[in-house]
């Protein structure tokens, strides 16, 4: 009997063994082939579809095309990958009406990763010289998704005459802030592992296939961003600086700029669209939408989407 348990353990621990060590050599495998491939994908950095402008020793990438009597600045989602890749089927089918730029703060896209705290007050500052530095005048129309409401809305506190208009896009509203402040943000140390041995080329570009995404160059490029950076401490710091910053919006008039605010109905709740509707009541011209599909509302309703900006620039 004795034997016999000796030998089921014999066999479950060469199995373990053949595991661990199947599991080391495809360890070994990505790493490998993540460094190589990271260095091939340098090329992205080094010819980015936009400007690389210097704010504060750092690189920060900015994109923009088009022409017209308006500026467009889109502003990602907290965690975004690419947001350059995320905006750019807005930004093509805007920008036959306007200038459309797409700004990928600190921590996000082509951007250098920072060491400094990421307050929504530094993030200001470091997005409206950047746009200075790539010759991008004021005044803006806001397009936040997310998180960048908040920093849409202290722009246009602080520098009003630099905002001619918000469209928000199911973005972060003050009245939502004793929601916030129950949420941690803390860094994942499983993901920190796939992304430094690499693994994460795998993982992500299956998320990618799933969602039907093409292998088109900026599709390429959003995965070797996520390999090199996807996950960052900038991103952590900056969920972190998010209830000092609606703190600080409360403390001050909400903003008149005309605006649109949507919001995306199957994620919403009663103070959510309260939040929006402050927004909305504050607003010389305001409108809120609402929209019958998730929180990346530009992904399910672009057309809507492009079609009322295109009114909306009208109306300015």
């Amino acid at each position: 009997m004795k034997k016999g348990i000796k030998t089921v353990f014999t066999v479950i621990g060469k199995i373990l063994l053949i595991v661990l060590s199947f599991a080391i050599v495809l360890t070994c495998v990505a790493i490998i082939y993540n460094k190589i491939q990271c260095k091939k994908e340098e090329s992205f950095w080094i010819d980015p579809p936009g400007q690389m402008v210097e704010v504060d020793g750092h690189r920060m990438h900015i994109y923009s095309e088009g022409e017209g009597d308006h500026t467009i600045v889109f502003l990602s989602a907290w965690g975004d990958v690419s947001p350059y890749n995320n905006f750019l089927p807005l930004c093509r089918e805007l920008s036959s009406d306007a200038r459309v730029v797409i700004l990928e703060r600190f921590g996000y896209g082509l951007s250098d990763s920072v060491d400094e705290e990421r307050t929504f007050d530094k993030i200001l500052e470091e997005d409206r010289e950047g746009l200075v530095k790539a010759g991008i005048e004021g005044p803006y129309v806001l397009v936040p998704h997310s998180i960048s409401g908040v920093e849409s809305i202290l722009w246009t506190q602080k520098y009003p005459s630099e905002v001619e208009g918000i469209v928000g896009m199911d973005i972060s509203v003050p009245a939502y802030r004793d929601e916030y402040a129950t949420q941690k943000v803390s860094e994942d140390f499983l993901e920190k592992i796939i992304q430094e041995t690499g693994l994460v080329r795998f993982v992500y570009g299956n998320i990618m296939a799933k969602y039907g995404k093409p292998a088109g160059e900026a599709d390429k490029m959003e995965l070797a961003i996520a390999c090199r950076h996807g996950n960052n401490k900038n991103k952590i710091s900056e969920y972190e600086h998010l209830v000092e910053a609606l703190d600080e919006i409360v403390s001050m008039p909400l903003p008149t700029v005309p605006t649109i605010q949507y919001i995306a109905m199957q994620d919403s709740d009663p103070i959510w669209e309260s939040g929006h509707q402050d927004l909305v009541d504050a607003s010389e011209n305001g409108k809120l939408i609402k929209l019958d599909c998730g929180h990346y509302v530009y992904w399910y309703e672009q057309d809507r989407i492009v079609r009322d900006i295109k009114e909306f620039l009208d109306s300015l």
